[in-house]
């Protein structure tokens, strides 16, 4: 008798494939919960809502993310993560500090513009928990403070003129959040290049040049 019996794919689902369906579901839920947040604002947006537009129960939402706060927590936090990702990728990067200052910014002003960036800038920290509002400004800070890193490294440098690097940080960090309100995915300018013309307008300034 051969016992070197063919044995059939197994039909249980591998440890892998129910991790990645869940976090296939638990990205959908997040997807669908910052497009709320981002059109009607966080204390307009219900669950129910949520859970209604993926045809899915409410509880299900809490089994994959938590309360609304935790929901709207993790959205800012695929944000945040966002920003600090374009920074971290060019701090190992060669040449001179105004090429990687350019680049950041434009990196900065797409991810203001999408999804999970925008719930970042739209969001308000008098919505959240006092746990929850000291989080998000600390994370918010060390973006700041990235971003402030980046423009004085270009002034060390001489390439740029900076008389006060705070307002100058503030100045910057106004002008790249503010795509996050005016900007219409579904406009003429798709977010490169909304960012484009925009650290363009950042470094040429308007005065004119004789």
């Amino acid at each position: 008798m051969n016992n070197d019996t063919k044995v059939d794919a197994s039909p249980f689902d591998t440890f892998e494939s129910r991790q990645a369906r869940r976090l296939a579901k638990r990205d959908a839920v997040l997807l669908a919960s910052v497009r709320m947040f981002n059109e009607k604002g966080f204390h307009n947006t219900s669950l129910d809502e949520v859970a209604a537009g993926l045809n899915i129960s409410k509880p299900t939402i809490y089994h994959y993310l938590g309360n609304k706060e935790q929901v709207l927590l993790e959205c800012v936090n695929r944000g945040l993560l966002l920003l600090q990702s374009a920074s971290q990728d060019l701090r190992g990067e060669e040449g001179d500090a105004v090429g990687r200052l350019k680049t950041y910014l434009k990196k900065y002003a797409e991810v203001a513009m999408s999804e999970f960036g925008k719930c970042v800038l739209r969001t308000d920290a008098e919505s959240l928990s006092k746990a929850g509002a000291h989080s998000f400004r600390e994370r918010k800070s060390q973006i700041n403070q990235e971003l402030e890193r980046f423009i004085q490294e270009a002034a060390d440098e001489g390439a740029i003129a900076v008389s006060n690097i705070k307002i100058t940080t503030f100045a910057v960090a106004g002008a790249l959040n503010w795509p996050a309100i005016w900007h219409n995915i579904d406009g003429d300018l798709s977010p490169e290049e909304a960012a484009n013309e925009l650290v363009e307008v950042l470094f040429s300034g308007l005065q004119l040049r004789s």
